[in-house]
C-alpha cells in the first residue's frame, strides 16, 4: 500500500504533462500562433521578432538544397530541341517520376524475395540465481543458493512452399504497376516536351506582340509628323495634331502592355524548363513556316492506334491486370499454405548451488517440419478482403474506359483547334494586306489633304490588329499542332514543329 502511495505523485505529474498538449496549437481561432519550434529546426529559426500572423524565419530556406548541383546553362540562344532537353534534366517533374518507377520496381523486388526461403540466427542466453531458506540451519547454511546460466545459439529457416498461387498474383500486380510507373516516366517525359513546347511558342508570339507594338508606335508617329508638318504649312488644325499625340499615347501604353506580356511569359517559359525566376537564357526564335491548309478529320483507325499508344491509357489498362491479380492474390487468401520449417541449436548450461560442484551440459538439436496452415474463421477479413480487391478491379476498369473516351475526346477537340487556327491564319493573312493597303492610301491621303486625322489613325490601329491577328493565329496554329500530337501519343521527341505537312521555310 505504500508502494502505491510513492508512485501517486509521479502517475499525476505525468497526467499533468500530457494535458499540457494542447498548449501547442494556437490559444483561441482569431490569435496569432506564438510558439516555438522544435528541436529539429529551432536553430534554423531567426531571432527576428515575429509581427501579426507572421511566421518563423527558416534561415535554411532560403539556401539551396543540400545535394542540388548547379544548372550549367550554355553561351549563345537556346533553340526548342535544346530547351526541351535542359527541361528534361531540369524539370523536377521528371526526377520525381524517375523515383516512382524506381520504388515501383522495388515493390516487385520485394514480391520475388517472398518465394525465397528466410534464414536467420539467434542466440538465446540467461542467467537465474534463486534463494531458498531451510527450516534449520544445516552446518551453518540456512539457505540454499542456486545459479542457473545458460546459452543457446541457433539457426532457423522459414521456407512457404506453396500457396495456391497468392505469390505469383501478387508478384504480377506489382510487375504490372511497375510497367505502368515506367510508362507514366516515359509520359512525364511527353508532357515535359508539351509544356515547354507550348511555352516556347507563347513566348514567340508575345515577342512579335512586342515588334507589332513597336511598328504600330512607329506608324502612329509617322501621322504625327504628317498632322505636325500639316499644321506647320497652316493647312492643319491643332486638334489633327492632338489627336496624333493622343494616338501615340495609346500605342506606348500598348507597348507597354506588351512588353509586360513578354516578361510574364517568359518567367512561365523558365517555369517548364524547370529552371528558377532569376535565371537569364537567351531564346531563339523559330524558322518561320508556311502553315498548310486545314487537314482531313482523324479516321476511326487513327483514333484507335492513338488511344493505345497513350502512355496515361497504357498505364491505367496495365493497373486494371494489376487489380485482376489483386483478386487472384485475396481468393488465395481461403486456401491451405503449405511450409518448411528447419532448425539447428547448440545449448550449453550450468547449475551451480552453493557448497557443490558446477554442473555443466551441452546438447545439440536439429529438426525439421513440414507444416500445412488452414484458415477456418477470422471473421469475415478474408472475404472483406475479396470484396474490396473486386471493387478495386471494378474501380481500375471504370478508370481506364473513362481515359479512353476522354482520350478521343481530347485529340478530335485539338485536331478542330488546329483547323480553325490554320483557317484563321489564312483569314488574317488577307486581313493583314487589305488593312496594310488601307492604312498606307489613309496615310498618303493625309499627306495631300484630302483626309482625315482620324482616318489615318483609325487605320493605323486596324493595321496592328490585323498584324496581332495574324501572328496570334500562326503561334495558335504551332501550339494546336503540339497539342494534337501530345494528345495522339505521337509526341515522343522534341522536333522545331508538329504541323502536319511543314516542308518548306519561308
Amino acid at each position: 500500500m505504500m508502494t502505491i502511495y510513492k508512485l501517486l505523485p509521479v502517475t499525476l505529474l505525468l497526467a499533468g504533462c500530457a494535458g499540457q498538449a494542447l498548449d501547442r496549437a494556437p490559444a483561441s481561432s482569431d490569435r496569432p500562433w506564438r510558439g516555438s519550434a522544435p528541436d529539429g529546426i529551432s536553430q534554423q529559426v531567426s531571432e527576428a521578432p515575429i509581427d501579426g500572423f507572421g511566421v518563423p524565419y527558416i534561415r535554411a530556406l532560403s539556401q539551396p538544397a543540400s545535394g542540388q548541383a548547379a544548372i550549367s546553362l550554355q553561351e549563345g540562344a537556346y533553340d526548342l530541341a535544346q530547351l526541351i532537353d535542359l527541361a528534361q534534366r531540369e524539370n523536377p517533374q521528371t526526377r520525381q517520376a524517375w523515383n516512382h518507377a524506381r520504388e515501383a520496381a522495388l515493390a516487385t523486388g520485394l514480391v520475388e524475395a517472398t518465394f525465397l526461403p528466410q534464414l536467420s540466427a539467434n542466440v538465446l542466453t540467461g542467467h537465474q540465481r534463486t534463494r531458498r531458506p531451510l527450516p534449520t540451519d544445516i552446518a551453518g547454511i540456512s539457505d540454499i543458493d542456486t545459479k542457473v546460466q545458460g546459452t543457446v545459439p541457433s539457426l532457423a529457416l522459414g521456407w512457404l512452399l506453396f500457396d495456391f498461387g497468392q505469390r505469383a498474383a501478387l508478384l504480377e500486380g506489382a510487375e504490372q504497376l511497375s510497367f505502368a510507373a515506367n510508362v507514366l516516366f516515359n509520359g512525364i517525359h511527353q508532357k515535359v516536351i508539351r509544356d515547354v513546347t507550348d511555352q516556347y511558342y507563347q513566348y514567340e508570339a508575345a515577342r512579335s506582340r512586342t515588334r507589332l507594338a513597336h511598328e504600330a508606335l512607329a506608324n502612329q508617329k509617322a501621322v504625327e509628323a504628317a498632322a505636325a508638318d500639316r499644321l506647320r504649312g497652316g493647312v492643319g488644325t491643332t486638334v489633327e495634331l492632338a489627336v496624333a499625340r493622343q494616338a501615340v499615347s495609346q500605342a506606348q501604353f500598348h507597348l507597354v502592355n506588351s512588353e509586360g506580356l513578354e516578361r510574364n511569359i517568359y518567367l512561365a517559359l523558365l517555369g517548364a524548363v524547370g529552371l528558377p525566376p532569376t535565371a537569364r537564357i537567351e531564346v531563339a526564335a523559330p524558322p518561320v513556316r508556311f502553315l498548310p491548309g486545314p487537314d482531313s478529320a482523324l479516321t476511326q483507325e487513327a483514333l484507335d492506334m492513338a488511344i493505345a499508344r497513350r502512355p496515361d491509357v497504357v498505364a491505367a489498362y496495365a493497373a486494371a491486370k494489376a487489380a485482376e491479380a489483386g483478386i487472384r492474390a485475396a481468393e488465395a487468401e481461403f486456401l491451405p499454405k503449405v511450409y518448411l520449417g528447419a532448425v539447428a541449436s547448440h545449448s550449453r548450461t550450468s547449475f551451480d548451488v552453493r557448497g557443490l560442484p558446477t554442473l555443466s551440459q551441452q546438447a545439440t538439436s536439429r529438426g525439421v517440419l513440414l507444416g500445412v496452415s488452414l484458415p477456418l474463421y477470422d471473421g469475415g477479413l478474408r472475404r472483406t478482403q475479396l470484396q474490396r480487391a473486386e471493387i478495386r478491379h471494378e474501380s481500375a476498369r471504370e478508370t481506364l474506359q473513362t481515359l479512353q473516351r476522354d482520350a478521343v475526346r481530347e485529340m478530335v477537340a485539338a485536331e478542330t483547334m488546329l483547323n480553325s487556327a490554320l483557317q484563321g491564319h489564312q483569314a488574317a493573312d488577307d486581313l493583314v494586306r487589305t488593312a496594310q493597303t488601307a492604312y498606307d492610301a489613309a496615310l498618303a491621303a493625309f499627306e495631300s489633304g484630302v483626309g482625315t486625322i482620324t482616318l489615318a489613325t483609325e487605320m493605323a490601329t486596324r493595321l496592328l490588329e490585323a498584324r496581332q491577328a495574324r501572328a496570334d493565329a500562326y503561334s495558335m496554329a504551332l501550339v494546336m499542332a503540339a497539342n494534337l500530337a501530345f494528345a495522339t501519343g505521337a509526341m515522343i521527341h522534341p522536333q522545331e514543329d508538329w504541323l502536319p505537312a511543314a516542308d518548306a521555310v519561308r
